[in-house]
């Protein structure tokens, strides 16, 4: 089954706590992963960011929103017990325990008007039932990702209407960016035109010049398939090479990418998709226009020696 809303989460939270006992939350996620029959596909999910993954983001959620209710307490860091409200709280044997729920406690009434002071929850309609909101960090997230995917598609649009010659520069100037060929002006003198077919320059793997690294840079519309990677894979044994990266502003056929996976020397295919990611993350052709920090309580700090 798919990880559950944070608010789905909440009920098994608190029933796993009606022992009385004070628990972590790292205890609770594991027992919620049997309880809810979590696959390891499920627990390996992680935020768009990857720093954390979902399931664990949407536990620490759910307990600090029951914690925010009086339904569960906190008395030392890192972790919880029920509540006497929390006890009578499961007494009434509810369906479901939500924020709508969590709203009639006078508590989670004051922390919620002070978190949503200039926020109103997402909420999305279907079948006309309310369904649950996301955390804060998934909400974040899922916005910082939609921004980038519309960064991609627009870096992509350019770079396939400028020229064959301005893309091979790009990629002289991303791949400089990862750390490969020293400097952009010493790149470029590696790059220099071969005459061996299939093959659009040279570039030094690190910057004493210990290996080498063939290139093939393809501002193509069609998909490129095995012929033109065999080429590539000719050219490169014809110059006793041991790696090789084909790039495309395009896509690879199945057959390419299950061809390089079996041969030698080594070939990376970068496709237009992977070619703009690698463009964001190492900061070629975009500039910041925005810097969000993200802050933490930082519970060290409270803890009287």
């Amino acid at each position: 089954m798919a990880v559950p809303d944070f608010q789905s989460l909440m009920l098994p939270i608190l029933k796993f706590a009606a022992d009385g006992n004070e628990h972590s939350l790292q205890a609770t996620r594991e027992a919620l992963a049997n309880r809810l029959g979590l696959s390891q596909e499920d627990l390996d999910e992680r935020l768009p960011s990857g720093r954390q993954t979902t399931f664990a983001n949407r536990v620490a959620w759910a307990k600090a929103y029951l914690t925010q209710a009086g339904v569960l307490e906190s008395p030392k860091r890192g972790m919880f017990h029920i509540s006497d409200r929390g006890r009578k709280v499961l007494a009434e044997s509810p369906d479901r325990i939500d924020i709508k729920y969590l709203e009639r406690f006078p508590e989670f009434q004051e922390f919620r008007q002070a978190s949503n002071k200039n926020r109103t929850d997402k909420v999305t309609q279907t079948n006309d039932k309310e369904t649950s909101p996301t955390t804060p960090e998934e909400t974040l997230e899922q916005a910082y990702q939609q921004l980038r995917d519309e960064v991609a598609n627009e870096l992509l649009h350019l770079i396939n209407g400028n020229s064959p010659e301005f893309f091979e520069r790009l990629v002289v100037h991303l791949l400089v960016a990862m750390g490969y060929g020293g400097s952009v002006k010493e790149a470029g003198k590696a790059t220099r035109k071969t005459a061996d077919e299939g093959i659009d320059g040279v570039i030094k793997e690190d910057r004493l010049g210990l290996d080498a690294i063939y290139l093939q840079a393809k501002r193509w519309e069609a998909v490129v398939g095995r012929p033109e990677i065999q080429k590539f894979v000719g050219a490169l044994h014809g110059q006793r090479a041991k790696k090789g990266v084909f790039i495309t502003t395009s896509r690879f056929s199945r057959e390419a990418l299950d061809y390089v996976g079996q041969i030698d020397p080594k070939v990376v295919l970068i496709d237009g998709a992977d070619l703009v990611q690698l463009m964001i993350d190492h900061g070629v052709g975009v500039s910041s226009a925005a810097v969000y920090e993200v802050r933490k309580v930082d519970t060290d700090f409270f803890i009287e020696e």
